[in-house]
């Protein structure tokens, strides 16, 4: 009979197909420093409450530590059969020690440990993501701080509405990451929970002192009831619901880099090293990077749709369902972290064609709300002034010119509240440094937004810092 770890109460071997189906190597093996480091935590809370001597926990600690120095270098067989990471580690543990190794098990559960083991995995991978969006929105304002002086057309419904500064488009997008940045730092909050000694549902019968043990790990919380503790899996979804927004956000900025990067816009030039060419058509250069970010996103969306449904009948506390909880978070971290790796270099060497952005401007009319608010500062109700600014329009497109290359006697022809002073509002330097409004585009709004966001990163990159040397700071070492 092939001797499981569990397998005390059993008189049959377990199917090889059901060793197949049930086991979870394959996925979990990611997780087995975290597991280790969970697992020397462990041993010092034992010694600390007497259930195993110091000495016992020191044989142990350095046979846990000789088992991940072998696995870092590959050197650790994986064995289907023993199902997962925990109880291949735990065999091997036993094999090079012997009966003290039997130990280890002693006041948990694999329902904690493994929990354990992902929280860890969360936290650190969310402070990775942090460090990637701190670096993905210092590069946005780098970019916004060097292209003030360039004006491009601001779009509704993808047709032209309004110039704005290039600066202002670009922050924008640091809004969007800065949210993200937000939602990842709470959701860290909420992984940064601490569930071992919860056991397999009803806490221990050992005097454990689960606050040494949170803090031999970093954690900032412990886990207040048990049943909870063991069967939570919110902090997945909340990784995995915050990945799918931040994608939503690189997905949306690939979109416009894509468009821009077209002749029909032609306001950038994707850098070489970031983009392919066609097996056939030689003058071809395809945006493939921000294509691909953005087919990546449905993946992202599938693991959260995914990890909701697989929760959504689960009674309470631990089911064999969970064991699929890590497949879909592993995917979308993954995709995640490499969108983000590829995405912050690809942008900072995107080139903006700053006269083809300007030409852009003069053309489709962006100055007839202005010729409109014009029209109101002498005077002229809105709805009439909006009326009369349609008509000219109209009027102008049936010539084939614009607003401003409309004679003085034509515009009066719509409102003689017209004046020959209109042509200067008419121009976009103009236009934009009229929008001074909190949040607009004037350049010295998009200045104090700018050292805003500069002071906004300073504050995070420190946060981000102390997050990393509590989190990322191994068990051995406190």
């Amino acid at each position: 009979m092939n001797k499981k770890l569990w397998g005390g109460r059993f008189s049959e071997r377990t199917a090889r197909i059901a060793e197949t189906f049930t086991a979870s190597i394959d996925v979990d093996r990611r997780l087995y420093a975290h597991d280790i480091e969970g697992s020397i935590a462990h041993c010092k809370t034992l010694a600390k409450a007497g259930v195993i001597t110091e000495q016992e926990a020191d044989t142990l600690i350095q046979g846990l530590v000789r088992i991940k120095r072998d696995m870092d270098h590959g050197a650790f067989d994986l064995d289907e059969s023993l199902e997962d990471i925990h109880m291949n580690i735990e065999a091997r543990l036993i094999q090079d020690l012997g009966k003290v190794a039997q130990k280890l098990h002693t006041g948990r559960s694999r329902n904690d440990q493994v929990v354990l083991d992902v929280r860890m995995f969360v936290r650190r991978e969310t402070v990775l993501v942090l460090e990637d969006l701190l670096h993905l929105r210092q590069t946005l304002l780098d970019l916004a701080k060097a292209h003030m002086d360039v004006v491009l057309p601001g779009y509704t419904h993808l047709q032209r509405a309004q110039p704005v500064l290039l600066a202002h488009h670009l922050m924008a997008y640091w809004e969007m990451f800065t949210r993200d940045f937000e939602r990842f730092q709470e959701g860290l909050a909420r992984t940064d929970v601490m569930p071992l000694g919860s056991a397999a549902l009803a806490g221990t019968v050992y005097p454990l002192d689960r606050h040494y043990t949170a803090s031999l790990l970093g954690f900032s919380k412990v886990a207040s009831n048990s049943m909870d503790a063991i069967s939570d899996r919110d902090f997945i979804l909340e990784f995995l619901s915050d990945a799918a927004i931040a994608m939503v956000h690189l997905s949306r900025m690939s979109e416009e880099l894509i468009l821009w990067a077209s002749s029909e816009f032609d306001f950038i030039e994707m850098p070489d090293a970031f983009a392919t060419g066609s097996s056939i058509m030689p003058q071809k250069k395809n945006p493939d990077v921000p294509e691909l970010v953005r087919g990546k996103t449905g993946i992202v969306f599938g693991n959260l749709v995914a990890m909701l449904t697989l929760m959504k009948g689960l009674p309470l506390a631990y089911n064999r369902d969970m064991q699929e909880d890590k497949g879909v978070l592993f995917q979308s971290m993954d995709v995640l972290r490499a969108c983000l790796g590829v995405f912050i270099p690809m942008l900072a060497k995107v080139t903006f064609n700053s006269d083809a952005m300007a030409r852009a401007v003069e053309a489709g009319f962006l100055n007839a709300t202005d010729l409109a608010d014009y029209l109101v500062a002498k005077g002229v109700p809105f709805r009439d002034a909006h009326r009369y600014v349609g008509e000219a329009v109209k009027y102008a497109r049936s010539k084939g010119r614009e607003l401003q290359e409309l004679s003085l006697a034509e515009l009066k022809g719509f409102s003689p509240a017209i004046d020959k002073d209109v042509y200067e509002i008419l121009k976009p330097e103009a236009m934009i440094n009229r929008r001074n409004s909190f949040g607009g585009t004037a350049r010295r709004c998009v200045a104090s937004a700018l050292e805003t966001a500069r002071k906004r990163l300073e504050k995070d990159s420190r946060a981000v810092d102390a997050l990393a040397r509590r989190i990322l700071k191994k068990a051995w070492a406190r």
